[in-house]
């Protein structure tokens, strides 16, 4: 009676952990991670003011860390609304000197993907007087489908963010980003909005 009983919840265990299955496939997201010379609350305020951000992000932007408030990044203040870079973004947490979390939204190429939001998580980890650990996870990402624009928008982002936070260590290692030569250049050469967002100039660029 026993050896029935056992078998019996034996084989419920087994459909019901077959019900439950591992999912199709792992969420996804982007993490990177980069340590600047620098002290926790120079880094802090990098990220967290808007002159903090023209200094390594963008030339322009809107920043007001609190729930709610902006989290604006405009890489072409020129563009015309909604074209800028991240409009329209906001904080979602605020963690002082810890962590914060904001949306984030595809580039302008990918209409579907954008009208839709990701998030961004960005951790701060003081080490001394002159070291500060930054991490950076992306997620919140909708499956590939036909048009795939879910699955070009991550492959872009994970070539754009390392270039964010090598800007974000030449900030405190050269100085702020000289952000004449881009703007000059969007003037000048003006090129899609999509390639505009988010890019980091290169060292060409910047002499």
């Amino acid at each position: 009676m026993h050896r029935i009983v056992f078998v019996g919840l034996s084989l419920v265990l087994l459909l019901f952990l077959s019900a439950c299955g591992a999912p199709a496939t792992p969420e996804r997201m982007i993490t990177e991670k980069i340590t600047v010379k620098a002290n926790l609350d120079e880094v802090w305020r990098a990220w967290t003011t808007t002159e903090g951000i023209k200094s390594f992000f963008a030339p322009d932007a809107k920043v007001d860390a609190k729930v709610g408030g902006p989290f604006e990044i405009y890489m072409d203040p020129m563009a015309a609304p909604g074209l800028k870079g991240a409009d329209d973004m906001v904080f979602l947490a605020v963690q002082d000197k810890k962590m914060i979390s904001f949306t984030w939204n595809a580039p302008p190429s990918l209409p579907e993907a954008r009208k839709q939001r990701t998030v961004v998580v960005v951790r701060f980890v003081g080490r001394g007087d002159n070291l500060t650990d930054v991490t950076l996870i992306h997620s919140g990402w909708g499956e590939p489908t036909a048009d795939n624009e879910w699955g070009k928008a991550y492959d872009y982002f994970a070539k754009v963010w390392p270039n964010v936070l090598k800007n974000l260590k030449k900030r405190f290692e050269d100085g702020p980003v000289d952000w004449k030569p881009w703007l000059e250049r969007l003037r000048s050469q003006p090129i899609p909005p999509v390639k505009a967002i988010q890019i980091a100039p290169s060292d060409t660029e910047k002499k």
